[in-house]
């Protein structure tokens, strides 16, 4: 998949929600409905001052509370109003979902060994990640459609969900998603669009984007 014709130079942020309790007890969010702590709402504040500052024309972001919290502070900023979307949300992860990173591993270890060497694995009877693509990524692209010349978006979301949705824009084989590294809480990547199509010019960024200088630009 593209982003069009190429030359109209549109950007898509894809900015991870701030930091819940569940990820401080490396607990497996998934579709579980986990809010913002204290710490995870002052992230998106922060976060959001920088992202207001590259003039967003859109925000949309997934329907649970950790992400439309952290949207919530980008809207207040920007004035722009958030549609909100569930295909944005993160990996149903059946009875994996509540579980710690040490439970899953001792309790699923062959399911999650197959994951990690990139089998289509429905991790804990969920989601396969292409589906998670298959839901998220025709969403962001219909939005970053509507954009003007040189317009941005800003998808809040999951770090599963970003990782599928990178990997499908930029055409990776899914075997390789997992290539792309997490996102740090509140941090984000950033797709630019190129003649042949969506590109990755930031990956896990917490400051602004700056122009590459030298050859491969």
């Amino acid at each position: 998949m593209n982003g069009g014709n190429g030359g109209r130079g549109r950007r898509i942020v894809l900015w991870r929600h701030g930091q819940t309790a569940w990820n401080l007890e490396q607990r497996f969010q998934g579709t579980t409905d986990i809010e913002l702590t204290g710490t995870g709402v002052a992230q998106a504040r922060r976060a959001a001052r920088l992202l207001a500052a590259l003039s967003p024309d859109a925000i949309i972001s997934s329907d649970l509370r950790r992400a439309a919290a952290t949207a919530a502070e980008l809207s207040a900023l920007t004035g722009l109003p958030v549609t909100s979307c569930e295909g944005l949300r993160e990996t149903y992860a059946g009875v994996w979902q509540g579980l710690t990173h040490a439970e899953i591993l001792d309790r699923y270890g062959e399911q999650y060994e197959a994951w990690k060497r990139g089998e289509p694995v429905r991790r804990g009877g969920g989601e396969l990640e292409t589906e998670v693509a298959d839901r998220a990524a025709p969403l962001v692209l219909n939005a970053a459609d509507k954009l003007p010349d040189g317009g941005v978006l800003v998808v809040v979301s999951h770090g599963g969900t970003i990782r599928t949705t990178i990997g499908r824009l930029l055409g990776l084989d899914p075997v390789s998603w997992e290539s792309l590294g997490g996102l740090t809480n509140c941090c984000w990547s950033v797709l630019g669009e190129g003649v042949r199509g969506w590109r990755l010019n930031e990956h896990n960024a917490g400051t602004l984007p700056e122009a590459v200088l030298g050859d491969d630009s």
